[in-house]
């Protein structure tokens, strides 16, 4: 076949048509060439790899595999491709830098739109790449830097909650079957009134409200013991607590008047003829010092009733924790328990506002707990559309004792290193100054060996862990009591950022509507004590506080077997905790649940406890078992 000769040009008049100029290059760089018809053939007819994006036309494609382009060209070629691979790559590693910033920042500082918590951000469930390390550094910026033992640990509790597992059957439960054989039945009385012809009882109790209330229950006993008229408690005014509320302030003074009539003769003030009394003067003013903590029965009728009788008052000044849990009387016992769980209701402002914190943490449900009548009243009535009942969310009510108080009287460290303890030194001085001399003179435990022991305060940090081992899910609506933690808000970040809906009475009410109870820290304690006493469940991490051993006994006498408590075993949490560098998540989570649920069994009082906080006896509840 004869050779085809082809000869390819620039063309002049498509150059001028498309208004530009031609290169130097194209006008120099042209050629013709001659080959045979048979190899173009076969060149055109073969299979090209080459994408047609890549080609300007079927011709110059043809040309590129023949090696007919220019050098200059090719260079370019090589050159453009290179920079191409270069490009794709530098597009993969900035989508993945994007990609894993977004995902940094979302982690980090979304938030639930539903919650009106502290406002913290929070880990996400997909969150387990990121260590805790790095959720503490970005906690930062902080008053005091603090330090955690607790690092690996709480890291395997992001992995854990991340995982969002089930949560175990028996974590919202107690033992019903034993819990629910006992029921209460301090209301029964068997005597008569007396008519308080001996004299009457002033009291001042001292104290936040919780030791107000113990106080005040003993000194019902104390003037039904001495056949006396009781004048309504007034309490002192404290440095600490800086609440000037009175006894109406907090209670219904006529329900309390009215309930225990069968039982003693209370009056609201003394009588006229006896106002004007020097107290002090006539020896009528008894102080605690005068009076040995838990005394029994035959100290009064012994030291304190001549006195009643002499002068017709006894003014008991700062009083509180002075009467003996045992041996008492069994119907003395049954007054207390009666004081105690009946005869003391918050006043209507109290249990409105409580009512309001119950129905936000549950959701707006309507159904209604087994205490809420007991505790906030009338206001327990609520009811959703068409009077239909709608279940509420489940909550956790948490009482952390970690105040600046506890933790300077503990002894311990809590990983503030030298600024903490200088602050907690000077705290000591002022608070606690016999605590103060004591440590000149004798030489005390060391803070790792308290802390060894279970002496110390549990930090947010060991709580949190507690909370996560028992298997609560992290998004388990949280209720912290008091609030008022040592190392405040960047310190409570830990256990915000793990359980993001952990909220206070603070950020669930108004403005306007906690406004009434501002400055009044007792009243505020109440509203704590209603939701505490009404949670689903109640966590303590201090077994031997007040507002803690009120509250779980509330919970066990009106709670019919379903209101568990949790109260951990702090010296064996402590020896579980010491090994947290090299202690497994699946290990650490069944010593915890199981030290926990030792503190669950049901038992009746121990002989010497307080009935406020084991009301399980035959003084103040009854048990089918014995029946």
């Amino acid at each position: 076949m004869a050779s085809i000769g082809i000869s390819i040009e620039p063309n002049p008049k498509k150059r001028e048509e498309k208004g530009g100029d031609a290169k130097p290059s194209d006008q120099t760089n042209g050629w013709t060439r001659s080959f045979d018809a048979r190899t173009l053939s076969n060149a055109t007819s073969s299979g090209s790899t080459t994408p047609r994006s890549r080609q300007s036309s079927p011709r110059n494609g043809v040309m590129e595999r023949l090696g007919l382009v220019p050098e200059s060209k090719q260079r370019g070629r090589r050159v453009g491709k290179v920079w191409y691979r270069k490009r794709v790559k530098g597009v993969v590693v900035g989508l993945l830098a994007c990609f894993l910033v977004m995902n940094w920042w979302m982690l980090s500082r979304i938030q639930d739109s539903n919650n009106r918590g502290f406002g913290y951000g929070f880990l996400r469930a997909n969150s387990s790449t990121l260590s805790i390390r790095e959720e503490l550094i970005k906690l930062g910026k902080v008053k005091r830097p603090q330090k955690t033992i607790y690092a690996k640990l709480l890291a395997k509790a992001v992995h854990a909650l991340a995982e969002n597992k089930p949560e175990p059957r028996e974590l919202w439960v107690e033992p019903f079957v034993l819990a629910s054989s006992w029921r209460p039945c301090a209301d029964q009385r068997n005597w008569e009134p007396t008519g308080g012809e001996n004299g009457y009882i002033l009291v001042s109790a001292n104290g936040g409200i919780n030791q107000q209330r113990v106080a005040v229950c003993n000194a019902v006993a104390v003037t039904r013991l001495l056949n006396a008229t009781l004048v309504v408690p007034k309490f002192l005014y404290s440095s600490v607590w800086r609440d000037p509320s009175q006894f109406g302030d907090i209670y219904q003074e006529e329900h309390f008047i009215n309930y225990l009539k069968p039982d003693i003769h209370i009056v609201k003030e003394l009588p006229q003829e006896l106002q004007s009394l020097d107290l002090e003067a006539i020896g009528s003013a008894v102080t605690d010092a005068e009076i040995m903590k838990e005394a029994k029965p035959s100290f009064y009728l012994k030291h304190i009733l001549p006195i009643l009788r002499k002068n017709r008052v006894v003014h008991f000044i700062g009083y509180g924790n002075r009467l003996s849990s045992d041996p008492i009387p069994f119907q003395l016992q049954r007054l207390r328990c009666r004081c105690n769980f009946h005869a003391l209701k918050f006043v209507p402002k109290i249990q409105e506002a409580g009512a309001l914190l119950l129905q936000r943490m549950r959701k707006n449900g309507t159904n209604l707990g087994p205490l809420d009548h007991y505790l906030v009243g009338p206001f327990s009535k609520r009811k959703g559309k068409k009077g239909r009942s709608r279940k509420g969310s489940r909550f956790l009510a948490l009482h952390m004792r970690f105040e600046i108080d506890m933790a300077a009287h503990s002894l311990c460290e809590f990983g503030g290193g030298d600024e903490e303890r200088r602050e907690l030194e000077s705290y000591r001085e002022i608070h606690f100054p016999a605590l103060t001399q004591l440590k000149k003179t004798a030489k005390l435990p060391s803070p790792a060996t308290l802390r060894a022991q279970g002496l110390c305060p549990l930090m947010p940090e060991e709580t949190v862990l507690m909370l996560a081992a028992l298997g609560f899910n992290r998004k388990t609506p949280v209720f912290l009591a008091g609030a008022h933690i040592y190392g405040g808000k960047s310190r409570l970040a830990v256990l915000t950022r793990l359980y993001p809906n952990l909220v206070t009475k603070e950020s669930l009410l108004s403005s306007s509507e906690i406004q009434p109870f501002m400055n009044f820290s007792s009243q505020l304690a109440a509203l704590d004590f209603i939701v505490c006493t009404a949670a689903d469940v109640f966590a303590m991490t201090d077994s031997g506080s007040q507002l803690s051993s009120l509250v779980s006994g509330n919970r066990v006498y009106f709670g019919g077997g379903k209101m568990p408590t949790i109260r951990p075993n702090k010296r064996r949490l402590a020896d579980i905790l010491l090994k947290n560098d090299t202690i497994e998540w699946k290990i650490f989570e069944g010593r915890v649940r199981k030290s926990v649920r030792q503190t669950k069994r049901i038992r009746s009082r121990p002989l010497g406890r307080s009935i406020y906080r084991y009301p399980r006896c035959k003084e103040c509840m009854c048990s089918t078992e014995e029946e």
